[in-house]
């Protein structure tokens, strides 16, 4: 069983930064692909960034290149979201997300595991 715990959210003035963690447990994530997505109020849950935890090769959502970085520590199993520049449009809970044969990692039912979220809210 995985388990995906992520952590960092909090009030950010626009501009600001703020930085993500998913800590994940229960296996091996060699084989692994790690994504962010994020959700506002009323709208569906969206990719935001992805990384396949072997080669590390990352991927990002045309709304966040360039001002977001995402890694990963493999010994302590964790995933970060650098988020900098931030703006109100930002605003959502963001999901921390886990899979194991994921092919296209913006399609968010290709992933077996979620975080419980984090709240992210970027004052204009």
């Amino acid at each position: 069983q995985v388990q995906l715990v992520e952590s960092g959210g909090g009030l950010v003035q626009a501009g600001g930064s703020l930085r993500l963690s998913c800590a994940a447990s229960g296996r091996t994530f060699s084989s692994y692909a790690m994504g962010w997505f994020r959700q506002a109020p009323g709208k569906e849950r969206e990719f935001v960034a992805a990384i396949r935890w072997s080669r590390g090769t990352t991927y990002y959502a045309d709304s966040v290149k360039g001002r977001y970085t995402i890694s990963r520590d493999n010994a302590k199993k964790t995933v970060y979201l650098q988020m900098n520049s931030l703006k109100p449009e930002d605003t959502a809970v963001y999901y921390c997300a886990a899979g194991r044969t994921v092919v296209v990692v913006t399609a968010k039912d290709e992933y077996d595991y979620w975080g419980q979220g984090t709240q992210v809210t970027v004052s204009s």
